[in-house]
């Protein structure tokens, strides 16, 4: 199975800014002037065009809003040297909402985008969480 990544953005080319500068991701190609799709992560990411108050979908009552927002279901990135990562992140326009964690040998830090959208920096000790370390 293939997993592709889908965002939200009311800005397309600022959204194609902001990943780019903040993760190292790549602009691939733009379709219909209003999907960009990124490469350099391990799925594709394809940032979407959405209108803020437009619905999401037709049985949700709530429209797009693109303040800060809380989902259970976000994003985190791998990456192999968590305060480099971070400061690239910070300088591309990312708000870091957490000093960072430990957890089983390896570091989180959680950051939210411009669009309000939540994300994690992750740095592993090796190649995913430690079976061996113990939790904090």
């Amino acid at each position: 199975m293939k997993v592709v990544v889908n965002i939200d953005v009311p800005e397309l080319g600022r959204a194609i800014e902001f990943y780019c500068a903040a993760l190292g991701l790549r602009h691939s190609r733009t379709l219909d002037n209003d999907v960009a799709e990124l490469t350099g992560a391990s799925s594709v990411i394809y940032l979407l065009q959405k209108p803020s108050g437009s619905k999401a979908a037709e049985t949700l009552l709530e429209p797009r809003c693109y303040a800060r927002h809380w989902t259970p279901v976000h994003i985190d990135f791998v990456v192999d040297d968590i305060e480099q990562a971070a400061g690239r992140a910070l300088r591309a326009g990312a708000v870091r909402e957490s000093e960072g964690t430990e957890w089983r040998a390896s570091k989180c830090i959680t950051f939210s985008d411009p669009f309000g959208h939540g994300f994690c920096l992750i740095e592993f000790a090796g190649e995913t969480y430690s079976d061996t370390a113990a939790p904090d």
